[in-house]
C-alpha cells in the first residue's frame, strides 16, 4: 500500500486517474471550502473520505507537511523495484511532434529539485523528461509533492545511459543543448526554435563530462551577483520559458 499527501497532488491524481485511489484521508477540522474542489472530484470518482486525527496523518506521512490530506493508493507506484510510475523512453519519442521539446537531467539527486523541475515542465509543456536509472532521485512521494500534482501528468522515462540516449536523439535530428555556468552563449542569445533536448546538470557537479562533450551546444545564465550558480530547479525554469517565449515570437512572425 502506498500514498500521497497534500491537497494539490491528490487532486491532481484524482483528476488525472493515472492510478486507483482506495480512500482519501482528511484530517478531522479541515475547513471544508478548502476542500469543496477535492470532495467533489472524490464523490465523482466514487472513493471514500474518512476523517482522521490529525496526528494519525502525521504517523502515516512521517511528519510530512500533508496539509491534513493523504490518498492511499491501491499501488506502489513509485516502487523502485516495479519500476511503476514512468514510461518507456520510446514511448515518448515515438510520439514527437514536429518541434519538440524535451528535458534531461543528469543526476539530480535531491527529490525536492526534481519535482520543482517536474512542475515547471508540465508548465512548460514538455514531450518528455528523462532520468538516469542510478546515482539520481526517482518518484516518489517527496516529489510528487513537491510537484504540486505535476507528476501526474507529466511523462517520465529513466534511462541506463544518457549517452546512448543522446546519440538516439541526434539519430532523430533533435539538437542537445546543455545548460552550465562559465560559458560564452547567453541562453537569451541562443536560437531554440529547433527539435531540441535541453540537459540540465546535477546540484553539485553540473553536467558530467561524457554527457557534455556529446551536447551540441552549451548556454549559460549571466549572474550579478556574488554567487556562481542558480539552483537547478530555477534554472531549468528559466531556459524552458525563453525556450517558449522564442516559439511564441516565430510563430506570430511567421
Amino acid at each position: 500500500m502506498n500514498h500521497i499527501y497534500g491537497l494539490s497532488p491528490v487532486l491532481e491524481a484524482l483528476r488525472a486517474r493515472r492510478r486507483p485511489i482506495q480512500k482519501i484521508l482528511i484530517a478531522s477540522g479541515a475547513n471544508p471550502s478548502r476542500l469543496k474542489d477535492l470532495t467533489e472530484a472524490a464523490q465523482r470518482a466514487g472513493i471514500k473520505i474518512e476523517t482522521r486525527d490529525r496526528r494519525a496523518l502525521d504517523e502515516l506521512t512521517r511528519n510530512a507537511n500533508h496539509q491534513g490530506i493523504v490518498a492511499i493508493t491501491a499501488e506502489a507506484r513509485f516502487s523502485p523495484k516495479r519500476n511503476t510510475g514512468y514510461v518507456e523512453a520510446d514511448a515518448i519519442l515515438n510520439s514527437l511532434g514536429a518541434l519538440p521539446l524535451l528535458v534531461l537531467l543528469d543526476g539530480i539527486e535531491d527529490p525536492h529539485n526534481l519535482g520543482a523541475i517536474l512542475r515547471t515542465c508540465e508548465g512548460a509543456g514538455v514531450d518528455g523528461i528523462f532520468i538516469p536509472e542510478h546515482r539520481a532521485a526517482g518518484l516518489n512521494e517527496t516529489v510528487a509533492k513537491t510537484s504540486a500534482g505535476a507528476v501526474e501528468h507529466v511523462r517520465v522515462a529513466r534511462v541506463t545511459n544518457l549517452v546512448r540516449l543522446i546519440e538516439d536523439l541526434k539519430e532523430r535530428n533533435i539538437w542537445i543543448v546543455g545548460v552550465e555556468g562559465g560559458t560564452e552563449t547567453s541562453y537569451t542569445n541562443f536560437n531554440f526554435n529547433t527539435p531540441l533536448a535541453l540537459v540540465m546538470g546535477s546540484e553539485g557537479r553540473g553536467i558530467r563530462r561524457l554527457v557534455r562533450e556529446n551536447c551540441d551546444a552549451i548556454v549559460s545564465i549571466p549572474m550579478h551577483g556574488q554567487l556562481n550558480s542558480l539552483n537547478v530547479s530555477v534554472a531549468t525554469g528559466i531556459v524552458l520559458f525563453e525556450i517558449l517565449r522564442q516559439r511564441q515570437t516565430n510563430l506570430n512572425s511567421a
